[in-house]
């Protein structure tokens, strides 16, 4: 197949959604797949409005070869109106993990908003979800029933590293993982007001991802820890390599992220593969991983004293921990490889472009054959 994927900036970006395109990237380019990557600059979501008045984007789409266009959904400001503007000479297909609307802004916004990815959702022919919650977040916002498959992401990205031994586990503090871009979203002003209410002798954080994202929240979470006392509790390591993200794992006694909404979460499963369980929360699709009590904790949005009271019960019960350390595992035992995930997807491409407005089970049409294999193009 000639596929054609846009995004915003690079690939290498870290982050949840980036690594899924990545993961699918490599996957068709494996296969003999020839991608054509259209990176679009990074700005602001006004900036990303007039991505849609461009002549030479549009021109370059309308004479692209491809048999089918994927679009991160996280582009959709900048392709909501030119998606309608292009002559549908291949399928559109949206890679979506998690829609706009879920995430925290200013309340007078959101009509507009909610209305832009609307309309660019209803603009495309198809979906790749990561979950059943970002599907059904879909549905409730376009017209019509069309062609989608959820193929969720996995957590066996790393090399063939045990977990810790259980008997490891009995430190004297509760060793607390955090890992995410250090944004309002993910909750980690949450977790540290959780950790104000804790004994300082009974537990250690490690704080892993990008502090560059949002400044002003990266100054609040510094203030934070100041204000609580937390320093010599509190080690923010930023941005880390894979071998050192594993390293952080296999320390791990629980991971906390307790975000205000995530289309997956990829960081549970990926701890749940080294025996960490998660607490994460009730909002999104994390109750897609995390089964309450069994391979760890869902709390609601914001609730300090739950997330305080979970971390002291498993400081407490080092039973309880060992026991939903052993289901975790076990969850993530049962939950498919990327290579699995990047199939299925593959195999829907295929047919979308064999025949658009295949039902959702999309298993009536034979898949095209592959073209011999060809090097990735991007184009910056």
């Amino acid at each position: 197949m000639r596929v054609g994927l846009i995004i915003y900036g690079s690939l290498e970006t870290v982050s949840g959604g980036y690594l899924y395109d990545k993961q699918l990237v490599n996957y068709l380019t494996n296969e003999g797949d020839d991608v054509d990557i259209v990176s679009l600059p990074p700005g602001t979501y006004a900036e990303h409005l007039q991505d849609n008045f461009s002549a030479d984007l549009r021109k370059r789409l309308q004479t692209a070869d491809y048999d089918i266009l994927l679009q991160d959904e996280l582009n959709h400001p900048s392709l909501f109106l030119l998606n309608g503007r292009l002559s549908k000479r291949y399928p559109i297909v949206a890679i979506t993990h998690h829609l706009r609307v879920h995430e925290q802004h200013p309340a007078y916004k959101m009509p507009f908003y909610r209305w832009v990815e609307r309309t660019y959702l209803n603009s495309v022919d198809g979906f790749i979800c990561n979950s059943q919650t970002t599907r059904q977040s879909i549905e409730a916002l376009v017209r019509e029933t069309r062609p989608h498959i959820i193929s969720s992401p996995a957590g066996n990205r790393f090399a063939d590293a045990p977990p810790r031994p259980a008997q490891e586990r009995e430190s004297s503090r509760l060793r607390i993982l955090f890992v995410g871009n250090v944004i309002p979203r993910k909750g980690l002003d949450t977790l540290l007001t959780a950790l104000a209410y804790l004994d300082r002798d009974r537990f250690e954080l490690h704080v892993v991802g990008n502090q560059d994202v949002d400044p002003a929240y990266m100054r609040l979470i510094d203030q934070l820890i100041a204000e609580f006392h937390l320093e010599n509790n509190v080690t923010v390591t930023g941005t880390v390599s894979d071998d050192d993200l594993m390293v952080q794992y296999q320390w791990a006694d629980v991971l906390v992220v307790p975000s205000t909404y995530e289309g997956f979460g990829i960081v549970y499963m990926e701890a749940m593969r080294f025996g960490v369980p998660a607490i994460g929360s009730t909002a999104g699709a994390a109750k897609e991983i995390i089964t309450h009590r069994q391979n760890g904790f869902l709390v609601d949005p914001g609730d300090i004293h739950a997330i305080s009271g979970h971390l002291k019960q498993l400081y407490m019960d080092r039973g309880l921990l060992a026991r939903i350390s052993d289901a975790a595992r076990r969850r993530y035992d049962l939950h498919p490889s990327w290579t699995a995930s990047m199939s299925r997807i593959r195999t829907f491409m295929q047919r979308i472009v064999a025949t658009k407005g295949l039902p959702n089970d999309g298993n009536r049409s034979k898949p095209t054959r592959p073209l011999p294999k060809r090097r990735i193009n991007q184009h910056l």
